[in-house]
């Protein structure tokens, strides 16, 4: 029951803000104008339907480039972290072999 509320709640909070926003004149044109053209754009693509569907096949192919692309990038920087990983095991390779070579033998 205290669901059916919220959610009833909800529609009328966003009901009465819509209807509020309506008094401000940009507002109102702005939201006149878009629907106007959203209007203008779906006549349009229900009368040229190949069109929609060749525009939707670029966008879902662009996107699957994109997916691409910031895996290929990710794998990359994982790659990297794991390079720093063992950075700090060849440096101190790297000193000790240092030290060894400066170091004079002991005399026994």
């Amino acid at each position: 029951m205290g669901r059916s509320k919220l959610l009833a709640s909800i529609v009328v909070g966003a009901t009465v803000g819509a209807a509020l926003s309506m008094f401000d004149r940009a507002t109102r044109e702005k939201t006149i104008a878009t629907t106007k053209k959203m209007k203008e754009s779906i006549s349009y693509y229900a009368a040229n339907r190949e069109e929609l569907q060749v525009l939707v096949e670029e966008k879902v192919l662009a996107a699957k480039v994109l997916c691409e692309s910031v895996s290929e990038n990710v794998n990359t920087i994982v790659e990297k972290v794991d390079e720093f990983k063992e950075l700090p095991s060849t440096i101190e390779g790297m000193i000790n072999d240092t030290k060894s070579a400066f170091s004079l033998p002991d005399k026994e």
